[in-house]
């Protein structure tokens, strides 16, 4: 038998405290109780808690400020926030810190415990999956953000932090930036992960169609009616429903997604009774939806549920960093798909793609890979990237990058006076130190990038740059 879950109760009222112990031990937990925030913080440093019910006001204290502290300690514990001041603004800002629930005072036993248990079951789960994940050591394909950049870590952080909760996530980025990959990362880290994950793009679907798909409708709803209609909403129930491009939804589908948000509850179209939503929503949007609600084409406090805990994913042009190990996956899943062999991506090619600007960004270097594979045979070369451009004047080819400092070299060179001239083996060191400079520049210090721009193998290429005494740190900026 597992040992019983542990609740942390921090609140200044001990009748509340003690009627919450009882009700919280009836349900086989154990319980340990702080009346102020520094008992709170001394208690988690002396062990762990699955889950903390934390009222936000304690006396002369803020509760968001122990949540700070909470979350310092313990990022992955859920802290449901209990308040008998709760607005909008507040829920908004808890969650924003990291917050799993809310509840507002006075609230029903049910309710209460029933959100404590997911919370528990989210914590205990989560605490599996990592201990899978060490044991195993890899990541589901579907569900990998692949990359190294900085930009892409702190996307993975953000998804690692808001997943266990049952927050609404928002996510934003240009198209083909991977935003679905996103959900799904959040989906699969959650404690609904074992739930299904149901995903509609709300801009490919005419206004009443989409409410019928996503609400489900009744018999004779409607011309066409023929049978009653489950909802993917219903389908999504126990997992995580993805609202692809949300800004593109009608005002009669904004308004019944706003009932789901606040009380978890829809009705089919043509029905009556309600129905219960059990299930997160995950939505993602290219507009700017602030833009779009002050002219009047989005619902304000849509925008406000929707916005609880945004995902911004970054553009390929600011993660210039990654593109070659993308582009290296994407052949390698071409390669797969089509039962051949992947092809060396040659010297010009690399310069090519680490210099294009992608404004299709993810997707279109997926698709640029797909057609590579096809065109070329055992090398890629510039010609067999269609729509990459070989000349771009903001971010030149490393080609024309080196031959224009080369050339500038040179010409010092052909104007000095013979005594001025550095000896060959001089001469071949600086041109060498310049080569791998600009090798790592592109590359934007990774040594592995880098030497395969070179032609080199990773170990020949850090003997180089330590007999030049270049640090690749220093080119990750």
């Amino acid at each position: 038998m597992s040992d019983p879950s542990r609740v942390l109760v921090v609140d200044d009222d001990p009748v509340l405290c003690e009627l919450l112990t009882l009700r919280i031990e009836a349900k086989g937990h154990a319980v340990e109780v702080a009346s102020n925030g520094k008992q709170a913080l001394e208690l988690f440093g002396a062990g762990r808690f699955d889950a903390v019910l934390l009222d936000l006001r304690l006396g002369h204290e803020d509760g968001l400020d122990v949540l700070d502290g909470i979350s310092k300690r313990a990022p992955d514990a859920p802290v449901i926030i209990l308040t008998a001041h709760g607005t909008i603004e507040t829920a908004v800002e808890a969650m924003r810190r990291g917050a799993f629930g809310f509840v507002t005072k006075p609230f029903h036993d049910h309710d209460l415990l029933q959100k404590l248990g997911h919370a528990v079951d989210s914590h205990r789960l989560r605490r599996e999956i990592a201990g899978l994940r060490r044991i195993v050591g890899v990541e589901s394909e579907d569900t990998r953000l692949v990359g190294v950049s900085a930009a892409i870590e702190e996307v993975r952080r953000r998804i690692a932090r808001v997943a266990p909760s049952d927050a609404t996530v928002l996510v934003l980025g240009e198209s083909g930036t991977g935003k679905e990959l996103v959900a799904r990362a959040v989906h699969s880290t959650s404690a609904r992960s074992t739930g299904p994950f149901v995903a509609v793009n709300c801009a490919s679907l005419a206004p009443e169609l989409l409410e019928s798909t996503l609400f489900g409708h009744t018999r004779g709803a409607f011309t066409g009616a023929v049978a009653e209609r489950e909802g993917l909403l219903r389908a999504a129930k126990r997992g995580t429903i993805f609202l692809d491009e949300v800004g593109e939804t009608p005002a009669i589908v904004q308004a019944k997604l706003l009932r789901v948000l606040e009380d978890k509850r829809y009705t089919r179209v043509g029905a009556t009774a309600e129905e219960v939503a059990d299930v997160r929503i995950v939505a993602a949007t290219n507009r700017d939806l602030k833009q779009e609600v002050g002219e009047r084409r989005f619902r304000e406090d849509l925008y406000y549920r929707l916005h609880v805990v945004p995902i911004a994913v970054p553009p390929l042009r600011e993660r210039r960093e990654d593109v070659l190990l993308l582009a290296d996956l994407f052949l390698a899943r071409a390669a797969a798909r089509h039962g051949r062999r992947a092809p060396r991506i040659g010297a010009r090619a690399l310069g090519a793609l680490a210099a294009h600007s992608w404004p299709g960004n993810v997707r279109e270097l997926a698709n640029v890979m797909e057609a590579a594979l096809l065109l070329s045979r055992d090398e890629i070369d510039v010609e067999h990237l269609p729509g990459v451009d070989v000349e771009d004047p903001d971010h030149p080819p490393i080609a024309d990058d080196f031959a224009r400092n080369v050339g500038r070299v040179l010409s010092t060179y052909a104007t000095a006076d013979a005594a001025a001239l550095p000896a060959l083996r001089d001469a071949r060191d600086a041109f060498e130190r310049a080569y791998l400079d600009a090798c790592l520049a592109k590359s934007i210090g990774n040594v592995a990038l880098a030497a395969r721009i070179a032609g080199r193998n990773r170990t020949d290429f850090y003997d180089l740059l330590r007999r030049h005494g270049i640090s690749p740190a220093s080119f990750k900026a």
